[in-house]
């Protein structure tokens, strides 16, 4: 079925021939430019393999997320410096959408048909990435680990061929926040506050199996709209004591401040996307003019974490980020944003070093499809990727939050979408450390 859809998604390609021919040059057609001397498809030379990203550089979704591509390229520029992958140096091209999907589609036009790169690695958002998801399949292009929860982009890899998310999926995460707070807070009153689009949808569905005779109120609120003042009182109005947020990190500033002044005090459970301590601290301070200092606020809030994070000093990955920053990053500290850009430029380098000396589009979903769960990396459970499934890490761990450090109160539980039962891992993944060199050991795959 997959090969099927791949070779209907050809037809498409050929429609935009002539935009491709131009790109190529003058005089210089796509095939003619496989045919240089060490490439081996398009966006690969003799030297370089040239990816590309979208991320919001600028607007309200800056804060944090405009981080991850710093962090990304200082991996790649560490990798470079040891001779880069097969002798060839990786060229990181980031464009800003400013989480607008109409930008996304323009910058993902240029990066496809001008910049000519070999996969997209690490879009970042939702609407944003769903405005291309199309296109960057029907065009081939590998779409590597997409900075998003959404199920979509890997739940049905025969429609998506090319596409392949990163983290749990938010559907996993509502399902293990669910279980956890039926079996320990099972007289809790649940409010939910949701993002409305698939953040919110998934990780409601996800809750759902678990909660849905807990739930006292649901409250949605659309991204870009800062006034949640009715969100939040809709949920005290109706006696919620736990209140499970799935938002990006702005709104969890924005939900505590509302909080305070309505002198709401349920307990807080936050997903993952929207918990960052600092990130939050630091826009509690910027959205009260100062009123607020730091993330004080957030002291036993719960929430889930799936990659090591800037708190887990003595953790090898996070030591290895923290060389890498050192010796490659730009301006700043190291952060929880830049330690995710990384473990995911880290996951591209194994998934590159998995597809051969001469990589193609094809040859690296492939690859990734046969991702073996015993390649060492930085995330704590298992990927999930198969030729049947292109949905990322299968699970996380739940902790409390104090002081700015998470306190871990549950081991790494593992699961999937739909009716999948969750597990404790077994898989020894979280306790993997990276080699001495920095650098993954892997071998071809096929």
């Amino acid at each position: 079925m997959r090969r099927w859809t791949r070779t209907m998604t050809l037809a498409t390609s050929v429609i935009t021939a002539g935009a491709l021919v131009a790109a190529c040059g003058a005089g210089e057609t796509r095939e003619q430019s496989k045919g240089e001397a060490g490439s081996s498809d398009v966006g690969i030379t003799e030297d370089t393999v040239t990816i590309g990203a979208h991320f919001p550089l600028t607007g309200v979704a800056a804060p944090g997320y405009s981080e991850i591509p710093t962090g990304m390229k200082a991996y790649f520029d560490y990798v470079n410096a040891q001779g880069g992958v097969d002798g060839r140096k990786i060229e990181f091209l980031v464009r800003d959408d400013g989480y607008n999907p109409t930008n996304t589609s323009q910058v993902t036009n240029e990066l496809v048909l001008k910049d000519e790169i070999f996969a997209m690695v690490g879009g970042l958002g939702t609407p944003t990435h769903a405005a291309v998801v199309d296109f960057l399949n029907s065009e081939q292009v590998p779409d590597l680990f997409v900075s998003s929860g959404s199920i979509q982009w890997g739940d049905q890899p025969e429609e998506k061929p090319f596409t392949f998310g990163w983290q749990p999926d938010y559907e996993s995460e509502g399902k293990i926040i669910g279980q956890y707070v039926a079996e320990n807070m099972p007289d809790a009153k649940v409010g939910l506050f949701l993002q409305d689009d698939d953040l919110g949808r998934d990780s409601e569905k996800g809750v759902r199996r678990f909660l849905d005779k807990q739930i006292v109120g649901v409250e949605r609120y659309t991204s870009g709209n800062t006034d949640v003042a009715p969100q939040i009182a809709g949920l005290q109005a109706k006696g919620a004591d736990l209140v499970l947020s799935f938002n990006t990190p702005s709104y969890t500033a924005l939900s505590q401040l509302v909080a305070m002044k309505l002198n709401y005090k349920p307990k807080w459970f936050y997903a993952n996307i929207g918990s960052d301590p600092n990130l939050v601290g630091s826009l509690l301070s910027k959205f009260s003019e100062g009123a607020v200092d730091g993330a004080a606020p957030l002291d036993g809030v719960l929430t889930t974490e799936y990659i090591p994070g800037v708190d887990s000093e003595d953790d090898p990955w996070i030591q290895l980020w923290q060389k890498v920053w050192d010796e490659y990053g730009d301006q700043g500290d190291l952060t929880n944003y830049r330690v995710y850009g990384m473990s995911k430029a880290y996951a591209f380098v194994q998934a590159l070093m998995a597809a051969g000396p001469d990589p193609t589009r094809e040859g690296i979903v492939d690859a990734v499809e046969q991702w073996d769960t015993s390649w060492p990396g930085p995330e704590l459970a298992p990927f999930r990727f198969s030729e049947d499934s292109h949905l990322g890490i299968s699970g996380m761990r739940i902790v409390e939050l104090k002081g700015g450090v998470g306190k871990e109160l549950t081991p790494v539980l593992v699961t999937d979408i739909g009716d999948a039962p969750i597990e404790e891992d077994t898989s020894g993944q979280s306790d993997d450390a990276p080699a001495e060199s920095g650098l993954p050991e892997i071998e071809p795959v096929g």
